[in-house]
């Protein structure tokens, strides 16, 4: 371990996985390591059940209505790959691809005083859907339409409407779109999770609905993609890309301490030994008195022998509840994926409830999404505290990522990502640089 690197990885998380691949791809060598036995880090899938229970601590061992331990990869942190979202793209570019399986999820939901209605995936469900009245729905595709159309680099696509100065707020107003539509757009479509968009110029809330459309065009059901065996595989597939092209992997890692000379780092102790480098990327975990605490994560694990009520039983589904519907800041999600996703043993299905903390009963904030998976057999119930880093690397060379959000897609992941890079290298993230030069041949290098 006594070497030079010009890159240390502490971590497995999908973000540090990630970066460990691209800065691989681009000829750096990379050692990467964890304090665990496992990849993931805070984005594992944990197998088999017996080790949640333990992890949760909760006594005794899964009961035997439960099916073999091993049939379980319970991911810690719930999120969907939105299907022409940025993940994907870098999934692609690098042909990680061809290591994982992909299912799309089968539909999406909204709440809506008390109950849950489809979110329309195609003009038809649109129309007949009981989430809007009829001219409601004509002046909505009129919207949809001028949002598919909108271009902003021409003029004319933009019906007197200024991408960067034009509120959203003043947007929906052109339509004349209701409190209810707005709602549904804003929290469904674009995926905010507060309402502060609505005073901000329009430009992202147009991106963000067309992101949606044409992630939603591509496979029909939902917008949204989900890897057999669970989240885990995500880092296992990058981390796999980072060895091809000569990353060092080391789990089990105990980390002794980040070496500093004259406020930079220069390299990594564990067991003992010191293995340097010129650059250090970890997660909040591995040097917290360069993070703040940005907020609080509560996520409730459910596992249940039955699909959500008013989804049509679907085996994979997502529902969210938009805040001023429960009278909150933010919104609350529920991602459900089951035995079809080999995650969970047959007949099974896990629910994942997760939202950002308001108050000091966190768990009392998920009742109204609980409320909609009665019953469930056992919940594990964990609320994490959100770090960012205080430390932006330039002086020290130390390249913290933020903990995973409250967010049911992994967009915002992807933004840090490219924020760090940019970062590290002085360059704005460019997607080809992660294109692949090399063939992964029964597991080995081999050029092409």
């Amino acid at each position: 371990m006594n070497e030079e690197y010009d890159v240390i990885v502490l971590g497995t998380g999908l973000t540090e996985c990630i970066l460990s691949g691209i800065m691989s791809v681009k000829g750096k060598k990379v050692l990467h390591m964890d304090r665990n036995s496992y990849y993931g880090a805070e984005s594992a899938s944990i197998t088999p059940l017996e080790d949640l229970y333990k992890r949760f601590s909760i006594p005794g061992a899964p009961p035997d209505s439960m099916g073999k331990g091993r049939d379980w990869n319970v991911d810690l942190i719930p999120k969907f790959l939105m299907a022409n979202g940025q993940l994907v793209s870098m999934l692609l570019i690098t042909q990680v691809t061809r290591y994982l399986d992909f299912k799309v999820i089968d539909g999406s939901y909204v709440y809506k005083k008390g109950s849950i209605y489809k979110v329309p995936s195609t003009e038809t469900e649109a129309l007949a859907s009981s989430l809007m009245g009829l001219f409601e729905k004509r002046r909505f595709r009129k919207f949809l339409v001028f949002v598919a159309n909108f271009d902003e680099k021409d003029p004319k696509t933009m019906e007197g409407v200024d991408p960067s100065k034009t509120t959203m707020r003043d947007v929906f107003k052109k339509f004349d779109l209701g409190q209810d539509v707005i709602d549904f757009t804003g929290h469904s479509l674009a995926l905010y999770r507060t309402d502060e968009y609505l005073d901000l110029p329009c430009l992202d809330t147009i991106n963000r609905i067309k992101l949606y459309s044409e992630s939603l065009a591509r496979y029909g059901k939902s917008p949204y993609l989900y890897p057999l065996y669970g989240l885990g595989e995500l880092p296992q597939g990058f981390a796999r890309l980072s060895a091809i092209y000569g990353g060092t992997y080391m789990l089990n890692k105990p980390i002794e301490e980040i070496v500093m000379e004259n406020g930079k780092v220069v390299g990594v102790k564990s067991d003992g030994e010191i293995a340097r480098c010129k650059q250090l990327i970890c997660d909040p975990s591995y040097i917290m008195e360069r993070t703040t605490k940005v907020g609080q994560v509560i996520r409730v694990i459910c596992i249940m022998s039955h699909p959500i009520k008013n989804t049509s039983d679907a085996n994979s589904c997502q529902i969210i509840i938009p805040q001023n519907q429960v009278n909150r800041k933010h919104d609350i999600y529920v991602c459900m994926i089951s035995y079809a996703h080999n995650v969970a043993a047959q007949g099974k299905y896990v629910a994942i409830v997760s939202t950002t903390v308001e108050t000091d009963n966190p768990e009392m904030e998920v009742k109204p999404a609980m409320d909609l998976l009665e019953p469930v057999e056992q919940k594990f119930v964990s609320i994490s505290d959100q770090y960012a880093p205080t430390d932006m690397g330039t002086d020290s060379q130390i390249f913290i990522s933020r903990s995973y959000d409250a967010t049911t897609h992994f967009e915002t992941t992807c933004q840090d990502i490219k924020d760090i890079y940019k970062r590290m290298t002085g360059t704005e993230f460019d997607f080809s640089e992660m294109e692949r030069k090399k063939n992964d041949i029964f597991g080995d290098a081999a050029d092409q």
